[in-house]
């Protein structure tokens, strides 16, 4: 498991009604926008009067989809893309979306943002009937199973609500057939999934944050259990599942959204705003200054300082030529990531005594080495507040915490984490504020099995990355 979690995927989709010349280029864009949700590898497929043309290779957005590339992809009347961290299936260049199918009735493609906790049952059960599978991701198995349905029923919509029959945990889905374009979001809602206008187009993204970037409106979220369909320019909504069973993912707000993005009714930034305001009241600490980690607790340590009444000062800068995914060989290396990527500023360190705000400790590695990182500049004291409760969890549903040995807050106590990462204190956002400032959304339930182990769904016994690699 990484030091830091690692997110899901991000997706994106368009039906133009006039825009078929720069569709692949409205789509790069879009995926742009949603690229801090997958960084592992891309693709884009266009939909052009039933044929179907993609492109999808590992690396950004920005590596794979270059300008001649973009070029060379035709026009069409709907287009889906995807970025992809890889939690089913490893990260192979097949395993890269959308899934690209073709079967009795035409091509089907499928974008997906999630995790089934059955794919490993459903594939074992396909595969015994003679079904051959190309890639080691779950979202196979949903391009399978849709199709199958579709042999059986009228349309692609009647196919994808008997796949939902089957399929379990979390999908936020964009499918796209020969003449639709289909937006389906799973009953709990664990992922987001949003609706805009670009003009007369229809839009769909993870996030409304890629809404804005390619000049889109966002009009609404899709509901949890809901099915949206465009086709003949007409756009078209139904609950394939009525039953309210809330279940989104507090930790989009707490970490994996971007500040810019609105899920749910809840504006991402004041969300963790109002969380280092709490984090204020609930564990104030007499100091000079208050920081955030880069980028994710630069929220919170705002709301913290606004509180307080400590000033807010930037104690690190981040080198952008490093993402997320930076691979390192060696165990030195990945001793000193945290040094190539944050640089602290030693005449704001120097002799100070910092709040240091930051989302999340997982396994403590990362945030032991920031704060020997600001103690060897010259910080006389550094206290440590985290944006959320400790991290005890394995999360079914999307993100790569798939071990809770590896969690260090199932080890040790909050003093033995203090003690062993080297601050000076340390407190967690208890449970009680993140969900009552989390209630400003639309959800009145939240997934929150990353912090209680308790989870809105029956989840499997055991959880295994790249359990499609074994041999049945």
């Amino acid at each position: 498991m990484s030091k830091k979690i690692k997110e899901e995927c991000g997706i994106f989709g368009i039906y133009t009604m006039k825009n078929e010349e720069e569709l692949a280029h409205i789509t790069c864009i879009g995926l742009t926008g949603v690229q801090h949700r997958g960084e592992e590898s891309c693709g884009i497929a266009i939909n052009n009067g039933g044929v179907v043309s993609y492109h999808k290779d590992l690396g950004l957005v920005s590596n794979v989809f270059k300008p001649h590339i973009v070029a060379s992809l035709p026009k069409g009347k709907m287009a889906i893309g995807h970025v992809r961290y890889s939690t089913t299936g490893s990260p192979r260049k097949e395993n890269a979306q959308p899934i690209v199918t073709r079967y009795a009735k035409g091509n089907l493609c499928i974008a997906h943002n999630g995790n089934l906790t059955n794919a490993m049952d459903l594939k074992h059960e396909l595969q015994q009937s003679g079904a051959i599978f190309n890639t080691t991701s779950d979202t196979e198995v949903i391009a399978y199973i849709i199709a199958r349905e579709r042999l059986k029923t009228h349309s692609v919509e009647e196919a994808i609500v008997n796949a939902t029959k089957y399929i379990k945990g979390a999908y936020s889905l964009l499918v796209m057939s020969s003449t639709k374009l289909i937006a389906v979001r799973d009953p709990q809602g664990f992922r987001p999934l949003c609706m805009g206008k670009l003009g007369d187009d229809i839009v769909f993204a993870s996030e409304s944050c890629a809404l804005d970037t390619v000049g889109a409106t966002f009009i609404r979220d899709i509901e949890p259990g809901e099915m949206v369909s465009v086709t003949n320019n007409e756009v078209h909504s139904r609950f394939y599942n009525t039953e309210k069973k809330d279940g989104a993912c507090i930790f989009e707000y707490v970490y994996f959204a971007r500040p810019d993005s609105t899920i749910d009714g809840l504006n991402v930034h004041k969300f963790r705003e109002e969380v280092g305001k709490a984090l204020a009241k609930q564990a104030p600490v007499d100091a000079d200054i208050v920081a955030g980690v880069p980028d994710s607790g630069i929220d919170a340590a705002l709301g913290y300082s606004k509180e307080s009444k400590i000033p807010y000062d930037v104690v690190f800068i981040k080198n952008k030529y490093i993402g997320r995914t930076f691979i390192l060989s060696t165990q030195a290396q990945r001793r000193d990531k945290v040094a190539l990527k944050l640089n602290p500023i030693k005449e704001t360190v120097k002799g100070k005594k910092i709040v240091l705000v930051d989302d999340s400790i997982v396994r403590g590695t990362t945030i032991t080495r920031i704060i020997q990182i600001l103690k060897r500049a010259g910080a006389k004291e550094v206290h440590l507040r985290i944006a959320s409760p400790t991290f005890i969890g394995v999360c079914y549903f999307g993100t790569d915490i798939d071990s809770k040995e590896n969690l260090i807050a199932n080890r040790k106590t909050v003093e033995e984490i203090r003690q062993e990462i080297g601050a000076d204190s340390l407190e967690y956002l208890n449970m009680e504020n993140l969900l009552k400032i989390a209630s400003a959304s639309n959800r009145k339930r939240f997934c929150t099995g990353c912090f209680t182990g308790e989870y809105p769904i029956e989840v499997p016994d055991e959880i295994q990355k790249d359990r499609f690699e074994k041999i049945f």
